[in-house]
């Protein structure tokens, strides 16, 4: 079976299938250029409000390809981080479904997303050092972020790998869960049915917020983008019908 990667919409939500099992659906060149295509069609799509990225079972993604990577330039391994950035870069809500080993640049794959969900069966391992590579495609600044100083450590130069409830225990995914597919879409429609505009504006300012040294400098953002909200259609329709339920909720007491 040739590898591919699959996407399917289900309730706004795009599910990003990397599919090649034979491979345990390790990043190549091949998959990252089809993984940069996926994204680049779901975020035009007006139609898609968060993303889901997972592997086809029974790994999540098993690292690059090493016959690639024995040979890779700098602009070979750009090129294979392609995939995983076009995840990280995306504008719209993300979540990984971890649903197997994530090695290497799966590590990658799934710390690119907002959300990490975890199935029993899963793993993260980095192996970097393990194989004699120095860490790429932004995994030291996405790992440090996502656990801290310490625990990126452990996990990199020390070799720890984490399974489901480890890797829950240090914060590497938000939960585990047992149909980790099912609750991705699930987690995603709900970011999904918020406006699209108002789910990638509160997106880029979290971003922002994790950045910033000062509380009033997100504070800027914020009211700049609060106010563009509260004057949308939508948001005022809302506020309405919100007041409405508690004026009615009043005039029953």
């Amino acid at each position: 079976m040739a590898a591919d990667v699959r996407t399917e919409i289900r309730d706004r939500v795009a599910v990003i299938t990397v599919s090649d099992p034979a491979r345990r659906n390790a990043m190549n060149l091949e998959i990252a250029a089809k993984l940069v295509k996926a994204v680049d069609a779901v975020v035009a799509d007006e139609n898609v409000g968060a993303l889901v990225v997972t592997g086809e079972d029974p790994a999540f993604c098993a690292g690059a390809d090493l016959a690639q990577l024995a040979a890779a330039e700098p602009e070979t391994l750009r090129s294979v981080y392609s995939g995983f950035l076009a995840i990280a870069d995306c504008p719209l809500p993300t979540v990984a479904a971890v649903n197997g080993a994530a090695v290497g640049a799966g590590m990658n794959l799934a710390l690119a997303c907002d959300v990490r969900l975890a199935g029993p069966t899963a793993k993260f391992d980095s192996r970097f050092l393990q194989i004699g590579l120095h860490p790429g495609g932004g995994y030291t600044w996405m790992l440090t972020r996502a656990v801290g100083v310490q625990r990126a450590a452990a996990l990199s130069l020390f070799g720890e790998a984490a399974d489901a409830a480890e890797a829950e225990r240090i914060g590497l995914v938000h939960r585990v869960v047992d149909d980790v597919k099912e609750a991705a879409v699930a987690m995603a429609a709900k970011a999904a049915a918020a406006p699209r505009e108002l789910a990638i504006a509160t997106k880029a300012t979290l971003r922002s917020a994790a950045m910033l040294d000062t509380q009033a400098e997100v504070l800027e953002i914020e009211v700049a983008r609060q106010a563009d909200s509260i004057r949308s259609p939508k948001a005022q329709d809302l506020i309405a019908q919100l007041r409405a339920r508690i004026s009615s909720k009043s005039s029953a007491r």
